[in-house]
Parts: C-alpha cells; structure tokens; sequence
C-alpha cells in the first residue's frame, strides 16, 4: 500500500514540476512576444507573478518540502554561529595581508634567485 502511494505522489510530483517549467517557459515565451506590444512595468509584473506561481507549485513537491525543511534547519543553525567581533575581524584581516605580503615577497626572492641560477647555467641572461 505504501509503494502504492509512494508512486501516486511520484508522479503528481512530475506533473506539478512540468507544470512549473510550462510556467516558466509561459514568462519567457510571454516576455518575448509581448516585446513590443505591452509596456515593460506589465510585463515585468507577468513574469514576477509567473515566476512567483511557479515556485509555489514547485514548492507543493516532495523536493520542495526537502527544500523548505533545509532552509529552516539551515536558519537555525546560523543563529547557533557565534559571529567575531569587529576587532577580531580586523585583527585576522591585517594577519592575513600580512602573511600574504610575506609569502608574496619570500616567492618574489626565490624567483629572482632561480632565473639567475638558471640563466648562469644555461648562458642567457635576463
């Protein structure tokens, strides 16, 4: 009885989702050959509203509903993030340009090192 329901919903599932992307394809299409004819505020708000229907049928799927839980669980958990205070981030900002400035110059040095080593080896000189 389960698989029953399970394939019944699978394949509502499969016609709201075609039914979304006909919506889609209706803004664009829509959007497209009104270029001319209507003004740009009423096709914008076409294609708002069609996008807008669109995702709430999209959101009515199995996948939605996955997608919906997930935001809410995500958004929670940013709240548990402690976020550093602005000193800390400036402090880590400076660490890291420094470090880099650091690493840039020591690269910089073993470069021009091996381009004098190289071209006294090989007789060029850059």
């Amino acid at each position: 009885m389960s698989a029953n329901t399970e394939t019944q919903s699978s394949s509502f599932d499969s016609i709201k989702w075609l039914v979304a992307i006909a919506l889609l394809a209706a803004a664009v299409v829509g959007n497209y050959y009104y270029g001319e004819q209507v003004s740009v505020l009423y096709r914008a708000i076409g294609v708002v509203l069609l996008v807008i229907v669109a995702g709430v049928v999209a959101g009515l799927t199995d996948k939605g509903r996955r997608f919906r839980m997930f935001a809410k669980e995500s958004r929670t958990e940013i709240r548990r993030v402690v976020w550093p205070s602005r000193q800390e981030a400036t402090q880590t900002t400076i660490i890291v340009v420094v470090a880099t400035a650091l690493i840039a110059l020591l690269l910089w040095g073993m470069d021009a090192i091996l381009v004098r080593v190289v071209g006294f080896f090989t007789g060029l000189e850059f």
